[in-house]
């Protein structure tokens, strides 16, 4: 059923602990009310426990017990079946949650490369500069130096005597020992007498014999795992039916925990090395996911690692339990192409079905600004950041760039660097985060670079060497060349690149030549030739291919995790997918946006918010309404400053906050302001929130202090600063509030028209959990708080009753000037939108795009444009750069600013235009030409149908 195969509009939920399958069963009644078609969930296979996400999957083929298991899933999906609904599940197959709890991964470290799931992990079993790991993986657990671990008597080797296995215990940390070294634990059994002394003596030689780690082929894993099963099986069983020997074996665990050496000398023999936690970024050996050591990358692109943990989620496919995926960080995997060509194979395969794209799947995926998704992908499309971030900009006015460089340059004053800009941030970010937290993989990939600068052919001992670079040099080279690179990743497979990539290429190349101060540049050539594959060597291709699976981290660790923290000149536009330096989209651009979406990608999504956005969509669009009055924002701040001086405190390092923190507290105030203004306890939950959020800035930013790195006297110098400021009696509320009011107002309606044009733009909409209320929402965490869900029932259940009995008059009370704060506008038009999209599901789906003029004085302050199938039409009317039209109170502008101001109508559409947001009938519409007084009589923005009744 295409219904199914095409979400008409998805809820996004967090699953967790605290919110589970039952409790999303719960609101599939009300999600089937506001016109929502697919429930879709964060990930909800087996997490690491107490995972608040999922993205720690453990297990690919479990569905977590914490948030229900089978039978809470069978309840969900019982309830969405009832209701004709579905689901779109979000799927991890880049990586996973390592830990005591994923047995894939205790396996690898109790038997390293002979192990049965050593394939799984992307580990480098035998990295060419650190013998000492070779046939080891390093385990970056300690919170201090190895020795000082050891002899402080915090490693703690154990024996499990149900299983009959040794593991080393490090607070939350279990490392399971190798059983061929079991007979150097077991220690001397010549002098026990007995039956006992000889079984255990077996047993040592047993445990001796095993295939030793090195030996991975077939044979010797499968024999190995099977005969250390059999042995520990019997050493289980003697020691719970001798005495005498389990007397041994505790007498030998508690000498070793006692002689620190001899434990040593132990763990010296595993499969790991237990090390400081700081150590990981010069040294880890497996790759992670970014800089997460407790997050290991999985080689999906391995036949038999794809089919494992892919098993369950193909098995729903093919159930008709879930109806589309949503791949998470496709950039991480090694062929992004490939897996998704895999994947809608084994899903046609599944549902018994041929075709190119037998499943609905999307991709995470960031896109800069001039890129494009490969248009060859077997995806409907992305998960949207790039559709936020053009739908965003039409609510920043370019003409208050300037002004706003200017406030926050004099804001910030000595504190603005000479020549910031956000491409020197990001430059800067790049090469730090290459510095310190993906310096290991870095030196990892320079060291494959000089093997192919050396032409040492995999086959052979010898090199011919063809050029004289240094590691040193081409370290130094490689990180410009990646610090250069204008996206996230290039896809170049063997033989194959394409334009965009080559073009990717040598933008970067050229960009970190120039920029080098390097004696010798023809190390950039070079690189230049192997990335592009002109270079004649075995190892080049898959050198590219692991690059590739860098350039994204960095980026994402330089932008992402940095740059977006520290250039803070209008926060609303450092968002994932962003571009700072752009401001403001026209509305000419956001036409040909939307154009080229009905064209290439009419089934991708359109989010405003995510889990992964750094502020919500209605703090977004608030900071925006800043761009259209820079020179009153400069004056506040100004007084703010002046104001708030004495609570900055003198540290050792300079004064708290920065001028560069407080800036971005004073705009995060304004975007995260409560449309009530709290008191009490209110209060202070909003302050613990604020001080929350900006103690996380502050350490992703790194200037001032950051995770690894922690300067507690700033940090509470700023807390202190906003406990501060969020006093109900302090100066600086009674100069904040009546400036918050105005620009809460403005922000209130930009997110009116985000919402409209959200839910009618060409793609499938998505609705963040509680984004159908105003949501003031920060970044995660706060933006997994839970959700009241049966207010938003009992909210929607009235609106129903009311529009239905008086739509008109409905609309202009919820516009005017009563409760609008509580969100009731946005609720309403969300339920309208879907209710039509429900009711005229073809025409959202298969329509053209038709691109509307506006004229008259107030042109430049509406965006409009029509999706038209045959005889009908939605037409989406929605006002812009609200500063001088909002009123002073109420959400309904003055119907005079709009007087000579109409939309040019699509010719040959049947009478009559109902505007489906009021019930309302229009007239204007017979003249070819919208009025948009009569349009917005009644509410802010409109939404008109004109087609059959």
């Amino acid at each position: 059923m295409r219904s199914l195969r095409i979400p008409r509009a998805t809820y996004r939920v967090q699953l967790n602990g605290d919110f589970t399958f039952s409790d999303a069963a719960g609101i599939v009644p009300y999600l089937d009310s506001l016109g929502v078609s697919h429930l879709y969930s964060s990930p909800y296979t087996r997490s690491r426990e107490g995972s608040s996400h999922g993205y720690d999957v453990v297990d690919h083929n479990e569905l977590d017990p914490e948030v229900g298991g089978v039978e809470g899933y069978a309840r969900l999906v019982d309830a969405l079946s009832e209701r004709g609904m579905g689901q779109i599940l979000d799927f991890v197959p880049n990586h996973m949650g390592i830990g005591p709890d994923n047995h894939r991964w205790l396996d690898v470290l109790e038997n390293g490369p002979a192990s049965p799931y050593a394939h799984f992990f992307d580990i480098d079993w035998y990295p060419a500069n650190r013998r000492g790991l070779y046939g080891r993986v390093l385990l970056p657990v300690l919170g201090d130096h190895y020795r000082s671990i050891l002899e402080g008597g915090e490693l703690v080797l154990e024996l499990d005597p149900e299983s009959g296995s040794f593991s080393v215990r490090y607070y939350e940390h279990r490392c399971p020992l190798d059983p061929g070294t079991y007979p150097l634990l077991l220690g001397d059994v010549s002098e026990m007498e007995g039956e006992a002394g000889g079984e255990l003596a077996s047993l040592a030689t047993a445990f001796g014999n095993l295939p030793p780690r090195e030996d991975t082929s077939p044979e010797a894993v499968e024999e190995r795992a099977r005969d250390a099963r059999i042995h520990r099986e019997r050493l289980a069983r003697l020691y719970a039916e001798s005495h005498e020997a389990a007397r041994h074996v505790r007498d030998r665990v508690e000498l070793l925990n006692t002689e620190k050496e001899s434990l040593h000398e132990l763990l010296e023999e595993q499969a790991y090395r237990l090390s400081y936690w700081r150590v990981s970024s010069d040294e880890i050996n497996y790759r992670r996911f970014f800089s997460i050591d407790d997050l290991a990358g999985v080689r999906v692109e391995d036949e038999r690692v794809f089919d494992a943990i892919h098993k369950l989620a193909l098995d729903l496919v093919r159930r008709g339990e879930i109806h589309g995926l949503r791949i998470d960080h496709i950039d991480g995997l090694y062929d992004p192409e490939g897996y998704l060509e895999r994947l809608q194979k084994a899903a046609g395969e599944a549902l018994g079905e041929s075709g190119e794209q037998p499943v609905y799947l999307l991709v995470e995926k960031i896109l800069a600004g001039h890129e494009r998704l490969p248009e060859d992908w077997t995806v409907a499309g992305t998960t949207g950041y790039e559709f936020a971030e053009r739908l965003n900009g039409l609510f920043v006015d370019p003409a208050g760039g300037d002004g706003l460089d200017r406030a926050y340059r004099r804001f910030l004053g000595e504190d603005y660097p000479d020549g910031l800009s956000f491409e020197e941030v990001l430059y800067r970010s790049k090469r730090e985060a290459m510095r310190t937290e993906l310096a290991s993989e870095l030196n990892v990939l320079s060291r494959r670079l000089l093997t192919i600068s050396e032409g040492v052919e995999e086959a052979s001992e010898t090199p011919g060497r063809r050029y004289d670079f240094t590691i040193d040099a081409l370290r130094e080279a490689l990180a410009e060349v990646v610090a250069a690179f204008p996206v996230y990743r290039t896809y170049i497979r063997e033989g194959r690149i394409s334009e965009d990539d080559r073009r990717h290429v040598e933008w970067a190349v050229g960009a970190a030549e120039r920029r080098s101060q390097a004696a010798d540049k023809s190390s950039f050539g070079f690189i230049r030739g192997v990335l592009l594959g002109e270079e004649e060597s075995p190892a080049a291709p898959g050198f590219v291919m692991r690059l590739q699976q860098y350039t994204g981290p960095v980026m994402a660790k330089g932008m992402e995790d940095t740059a977006l923290y520290v250039f803070n000149r209008l926060s609303s536009l450092n968002e994932v997918g962003g571009e700072p330096e752009r401001f403001g989209v026209s509305i000419g651009e956001m036409h040909q946006e939307n154009s080229y979406r009905a064209r290439e990608w009419p089934h991708a999504m359109l989010s405003t918010s995510t889990h992964d956005t750094k502020r919500g969509e209605d703090v977004r669009v608030r900071i925006d309404a800043l761009s259209e009055m820079p020179g009153e924002w400069r004056g506040m701040l100004g007084r703010w400053g002046r104001t708030n001086r004495a609570h900055r405190r003198r540290t050792e390092r300079g004064v708290a906050p920065s001028r560069n923190d407080e800036y971005l507290l004073y705009q995060t105030l304004l975007g995260a302001w409560p449309f009530e203004n709290p008191e009490g306890e209110d209060l202070e939950s909003f302050r613990e929130r604020i001080e929350g959020y900006m103690l996380k800035a502050v350490r992703e930013a790194g200037v001032r202090t950051s995770w690894t790195n922690a300067d507690e006297e700033y940090e509470e110098a700023l807390s202190g600063f906003v406990g501060a400021l969020l006093q109900p009696d302090s100066a600086f509320m009674s100069e904040f509030l009546p400036f918050a009011g105005r620009v809460s107002r403005v922000g209130a309606l930009n997110s009116l028209s985000q919402t409209l044009v959200k839910l009618t733009a060409p793609g499938v909409p998505d609705v963040y959990q509680g984004n159908d209320l105003w949501d003031l929402s920060l970044v995660d965490p706060d933006n997994r708080r839970p959700v009241d869900y049966a207010l938003r029932a009992r909210m929607l259940e009235d609106l129903r009753e009311r529009f239905a009995a008086d739509g008109p008059g409905t609309a202009r009370s919820l516009a005017g000037t009563g409760g609008w704060r509580d969100g009731s506008p946005k609720l309403h038009l969300t339920r309208c939108a879907l209710t039509l999209r429900r009711e005229r599901e073809e025409l959202f789906q298969d329509s053209e795009y038709l691109p509307l003029e506006v004229t008259g004085p107030m042109a430049d302050h509406v965006f409009a444009y029509a999706r038209r199938l045959g005889d009908e039409a939605a037409i989406t009317v929605v006002p812009r750069l609200y500063a001088p039209l909002a009123p002073e109170s109420g959400l309904l502008p003055d119907p005079t600013l709009w007087r000579g101001t109409g939309v040019e109508m699509p010719s040959g559409l049947p009478a009559p235009v109902r505007n489906v947001l009021t019930d309302e009938t229009l007239r204007s519409p017979e003249e070819g030409r919208l009025d948009l007084v009569e349009t917005f009589a009644s509410f802010p923005v409109a939404l008109l149908y004109s087609g059959k009744a």
